[in-house]
């Protein structure tokens, strides 16, 4: 800041609904300040099904209900972290990647967001109220594929719950995408996810943001 000679800036996102702060889990301020730290690990403590969930913002709240979706529903141990800047895991992953080009005889770095999922098993989806190029940036550091909920598309002037619902990025669409994405790992059949879309109320049929 000016008043300290720091190279630093500070804003505040304001986002559309009004929801209690939860407090700082203890040993999260780094993970805070550098992208992302687990939030809520899951209640389950066996089970093959496995799931990490990032969530952003407001967001954040759709996945902690799509967490007990799985857990109670579906049998799916879900953890979710708290992803606070997709920006900051990018610049760091980027520079982790540049040291190493420079330095090939060096130990290599590990980008945070790889050390942060390296041993957490599962699926991997993030939803935001960002468009989907901001998860999609960080995931070539992760070694599994990255499912992606956005708002992608032309905006929409309404309530939250349809807005959620017609950028399919509430709990509903988070617990399909878990689901979808198990199903591509050949860990559950098809008919569960038909079946879950069905309870969920999604329609199948509804046409895509990106070209409504």
């Amino acid at each position: 800041m000016f008043g300290e000679q720091e190279d630093l800036m500070y804003y505040i996102t304001v986002m559309n609904e009004t929801y209690e702060q939860p407090p700082m889990p203890e040993g999260a301020r780094e993970g805070i300040l550098r992208g992302m730290y687990k939030f809520r690990p899951s209640g389950l403590k066996n089970g093959d099904l496995r799931a990490q969930l990032l969530g952003s913002g407001t967001i954040l709240n759709e996945a902690l209900k799509a967490q007990k979706e799985l857990e109670e529903k579906y049998g799916v141990a879900a953890d979710v972290w708290s992803v606070t800047s997709y920006k900051e895991l990018y610049r760091d992953g980027y520079e982790c990647d540049r040291w190493n080009m420079m330095h090939p005889s060096e130990i290599k770095r590990t980008p945070y967001v790889a050390a942060c999922l390296k041993d957490a098993p599962g699926v991997l989806v993030a939803a935001s109220d960002y468009v989907t190029v901001l998860p999609d940036s960080i995931s070539q550091w992760l070694q599994r594929p990255l499912v992606s909920l956005g708002t992608d598309g032309f905006g929409r002037s309404a309530s939250r719950k349809a807005l959620r619902d017609f950028f399919e990025v509430d709990w509903r669409y988070i617990t399909l995408a878990v689901l979808a994405s198990l199903t591509w790992e050949k860990k559950i059949g098809a008919g569960v996810v038909e079946k879950a879309i069905k309870d969920l109320g999604i329609n199948p049929g509804k046409a895509s943001p990106l070209v409504s």
